[in-house]
């Protein structure tokens, strides 16, 4: 007798995706009992908060995943080793352990990579429920007669964490190639800007927040500084997923070299496995430090950009509370970025590196959505918020 074998067990997603509701379930319930009696617009701006608050601390959380090499601590996906949990899948853990002790698999990298998804899904579940309450405020507002709020944004976060979603599994499946690697922690810092942009929008519907006019330089030099960031954090990324920081261990200079010698072609060639080139050939030493230097050298024109954007917004007194959190954003990463280096990678260091890099994203984001450049769009920002509240 025949028995037919599906072709893929759904059984694991399903309960990664009920573990996810269940971490979901703890700040929704907190939101709603403290929010239930709140203006509608206000419930949203808080659930949307909370959102934020915990999505950065996934960011976190995937930093401390990759730092403490638990990223093929489950080496399939969405569960592990076809179970939900760690917990059914003791037996083949510890055969692969007992198979390569230094290897990516122990009992310890499972759970910390578990752990990842479940927040990971937990987040989801988070973006689903604002997008529908957002739904539902803009249908009883156009039931009343009055134009609601958009729905693009909520929209796009959560299409933009399904895109992490799928991103997170190739991450596994693909068994941490860089470029992946990379795209998804710049994917995570994306996710924190769409949900700080709402935030922000948000606030100016209700009225908590007002548009601050800048001048057109201002606001031209902060649209530059978040761009250098992103190009930053992407240098970052690459340096981390690829293992570069230890190849300067002293500062100023490398190896005791002002420019030491370096494979600008191989540490670039941005498709290619872990440890590798496209070829199969090792990856040279020279490219980890051409990596790490590209790093560091850019790291200078970020600072002194983000230095100059802090100086400007503190002229301004709407902006001063952002221009505070930039200087001290700025001194963060710089202690930080330095105590990979001279002290041998730190793991309280190299996690706060990631958080502050966030942090600044999150700034930058705050001052370009509340701020216009003085003269024709001022006038079009104030009558959105306008209209958002009405």
């Amino acid at each position: 007798m025949n028995t037919l074998v599906p072709a893929y067990d759904l059984s694991p997603l399903l309960q990664v995706m009920l573990m996810g509701a269940l971490v979901a379930s703890g700040p929704l319930l907190w939101w709603w009992l403290r929010h239930r009696g709140s203006h509608p617009q206000g419930r949203l701006q808080a659930l949307t908060l909370v959102t934020l608050f915990l999505t950065f601390d996934l960011v976190l959380f995937g930093a401390f995943t990759r730092l403490t090499d638990s990223g093929l601590g489950c080496p399939d996906w969405p569960g592990c080793y076809g179970h939900a949990s760690p917990l059914g899948a003791q037996a083949p853990i510890a055969q692969a352990q007992q198979a390569m002790p230094t290897g990516p698999v122990t009992h310890g990298k499972a759970w910390v990579e578990m752990v990842h998804r479940y927040l990971a899904t937990g987040v989801g579940a988070l973006i689903v429920v604002q997008l529908a309450l957002a739904w539902r405020r803009r249908r009883e507002m156009r039931r009343q007669g009055r134009r609601g709020p958009g729905l693009g944004w909520p929209v796009l976060t959560l299409l933009w964490v399904c895109l992490q979603g799928a991103f997170g599994a190739l991450t596994v499946t693909m068994k941490l190639f860089p470029a992946i690697v990379t795209l998804h922690l710049a994917g995570g810092l994306v996710l924190l800007v769409l949900l700080a942009v709402q935030v922000a929008r948000q606030g100016l519907a209700e009225g908590t927040l007002r548009p601050v006019s800048v001048s057109p330089g201002l606001y031209l030099l902060t649209g530059a500084a978040a761009l250098l960031l992103t190009a930053q954090v992407l240098l970052g990324g690459w340096v981390s997923t690829n293992y570069a920081v230890l190849a300067c261990s002293s500062f100023p200079q490398c190896q005791g070299q002002w420019w030491p010698e370096m494979d600008w072609t191989g540490g670039f060639e941005l498709w290619r496995p872990l440890g590798q080139l496209a070829n199969g050939e090792q990856l040279a030493f020279a490219a980890l430090t051409a990596i790490h230097f590209a790093h560091r050298l850019f790291a200078g024109v970020v600072f002194l950009c983000l230095g100059a954007l802090s100086w400007r917004l503190w002229r301004v007194p709407a902006l001063r509370g952002q221009a505070r959190w930039l200087a001290a954003l700025l001194l963060l990463q710089a202690l930080t970025g330095l105590s990979n280096v001279v002290l041998g990678w730190p793991l309280v260091a190299a996690v706060a590196h990631t958080g502050g890099a966030a942090a600044l994203a999150l700034v930058l984001t705050r001052v370009l959505t509340l701020s216009s450049p003085r003269g024709a769009f001022s006038s079009s920002v104030s009558l959105s918020a306008s209209r958002l509240s009405a």
